[in-house]
Parts: C-alpha cells; sequence; structure tokens
C-alpha cells in the first residue's frame, strides 16, 4: 500500500451524496484524505490553488459528479484537461447518471472511471474498497505538482 494516503478532492454538492461517501470511506477503513468542494467553480479554484485554496495540496485523485451548479462536471473536466497543471490529474466520475451518453462524453473528455452511485451504503462501501485496492496499489497515479 501507499505510505501516505491518497488525497481526493470531491466535487459534489448534494449533502446526503457528501455523507454517503465519507461514511462508506470510513466504513472501508481507508487512510484517504477526502476534501470536497460544491461547485464546479469551487472545483477549479481548488486545484488551480486560487483565491481560498491557494495553500492547499493538489489532490492526487479528483471524485467528480456531473450535474453541479455554476459549472457542470463536464465544463470542470474539459478545464481540467486544457490545463497543462492538472491534465495528467486522474478524474473518476462519480454520478447517479446512467445515460449511455454521459459515460461516452465523460472517457471522450478524459474521465480516468465511471462510476455510478449505488444506492445503498453496503453497496457503496464493498465499490470504495475495490477503488482503494486499484488506485493505491494497482494503478500509479502521476505527481502532483503544488
Amino acid at each position: 500500500m501507499m505510505s501516505e494516503p491518497l488525497e481526493l478532492l470531491l466535487v459534489e454538492d448534494n449533502e446526503d451524496d457528501i455523507i454517503l461517501v465519507e461514511e462508506a470511506f470510513a466504513e472501508a477503513k481507508l487512510m484517504n484524505v477526502i476534501f470536497t468542494v460544491r461547485d464546479g467553480d469551487e472545483a477549479l479554484a481548488y486545484l488551480r490553488q486560487e483565491g481560498l485554496y491557494k495553500h492547499m495540496r493538489r489532490p492526487g485523485l479528483v471524485l467528480l459528479d456531473i450535474n453541479m451548479p455554476k459549472k457542470s462536471g463536464f465544463e470542470v473536466l474539459q478545464a481540467m484537461k486544457a490545463d497543462p497543471r492538472l491534465q495528467l490529474m486522474p478524474v473518476i466520475i462519480l454520478t447517479t447518471s446512467d445515460r449511455e451518453d454521459d459515460v461516452v462524453r465523460s472517457y471522450a473528455d478524459g474521465a480516468s472511471s465511471y462510476i455510478r452511485k449505488p444506492i445503498s451504503l453496503a453497496q457503496f462501501a464493498e465499490a470504495v474498497k475495490g477503488f482503494e485496492v486499484y488506485w493505491t496499489m494497482v494503478s500509479r497515479v502521476p505527481p502532483t505538482k503544488g
């Protein structure tokens, strides 16, 4: 396993979904550090280390919802992939949408993975355990800059 916890940025506006993600990571007993922002503009400010987020470290991975206020998840993803400082950062779309065109668009725009949010905490906790193994033991992510 990695020597340091994986820092994640959760971009989610639904409080119930934020709690679900936090509880699933806690139930899976994962040592990740999760920062949460609630809209697309805030996500880009965090990732670009602007304003309130000037001294924050860039995360190793972004969990991004599609349906967000201000800027959609697609707009955030496109902005990230157009920015040389952010374009290599892995982005996992984490959404309730099961629309085929959302899946296709996510990958076309540069997402690393597309995960549909399961309904129950138990199902989601199991998915998170697999997520942890994959992203910390199997997959290698580029180093963060800044």
